[in-house]
């Protein structure tokens, strides 16, 4: 297995690894899964897995868990679809790490490239660890300890708001009450601290006046989101992203249309974080 740095702040670009056997090799899971925890996301190009395969090489990492607002693959449950057209486009395109508005969020996400536009579709990642490092002393004195709020609905108001959109989430809204996380976790494995709230599911910093918190999670949302703290990924057919979502966020960037995208998703069960 070989690593190349894809920036700075984070991620690697991994060549000499087939996915589909790393499901039985346990020293190659082992260098997999320590190069994630060390660069925080990993590339792999030209990944030729069925969904069992894929599913059979998420489940190593641990638990995968379902999100009900996504149809899954036939014969895969495990395995959700991520699909946007001109016609039903992604209504997400915000910063965020995945499904922070449960009491333990996923500690890792799995997207396979299945059907890539020509040209667009990009997806961005931050560090959240390396933003959280260039605070100064006294904010992150004053940010640790503090609690935020992260809420469901805030984060599919747009679909919510759709005819039929209430009716269709109303089990998912009922599931995930909102619920509150540290401003700042600790990574359990690398020890790592990062700056944990996001534009997309965060609604408020507890123990503040509601400006005093707007203002504090927009300072947030665009240290984290400095150029020095990202890496970008141009995707091709084939190409599997795995990223630690207790040490970074993602953003897609919906400037393909009217092409098609499709991606097949595998969250892999986290803590709660502290």
């Amino acid at each position: 297995m070989q690593l190349e740095k894809a920036a700075g702040a984070l991620g690697a670009y991994v060549t000499g690894v087939s996915l589909a056997g790393a499901a039985d090799s346990q020293t190659l899971f082992t260098e997999v899964y320590e190069a994630l925890i060390e660069h925080e996301v990993l590339f792999f190009r030209d990944q030729a897995l069925e969904p069992t395969e894929y599913r059979d090489f998420a489940r190593r990492f641990g638990e995968i868990e379902l999100h009900r607002a996504y149809p899954t693959v036939p014969g895969a449950p495990d395995v959700q679809v991520l699909e946007s057209t001109a016609e039903a486009p992604s209504k997400i395109e915000a910063w965020h790490s995945d499904m922070t508005f449960r009491p333990a969020p996923p500690a890792l996400t799995m997207l396979h490239g299945q059907i890539i536009p020509a040209y667009g579709g990009d997806t961005l990642w931050l560090s959240a660890t390396a933003a959280y490092a260039g605070l100064s002393a006294t904010l992150a004195k004053f940010l640790d300890g503090l609690n935020a709020e992260h809420d469901f609905c805030h984060g599919f108001r747009e679909s919510l708001a759709e005819p039929g959109g209430a009716e269709r989430l109303a089990t998912a809204v009922e599931e995930n009450p909102p619920i509150t996380h540290p401003v700042i976790r600790t990574h359990p494995e690398s020890g790592k601290k990062a700056i944990f709230v996001n534009s997309l599911f965060t609604t408020r910093i507890e123990g503040l006046a509601p400006l005093e918190s707007d203002v504090l999670l927009q300072f947030l949302y665009r240290h984290l989101t400095t150029e020095e703290h990202t890496v970008r990924l141009s995707w091709q057919p084939g190409t599997v992203a795995i990223w630690d979502n207790r040490a970074t966020q993602h953003k897609p960037v919906n400037d393909f249309f009217p092409q098609h995208r499709k991606m097949h998703r595998i969250t892999i069960a986290g803590d709660v974080p502290a």
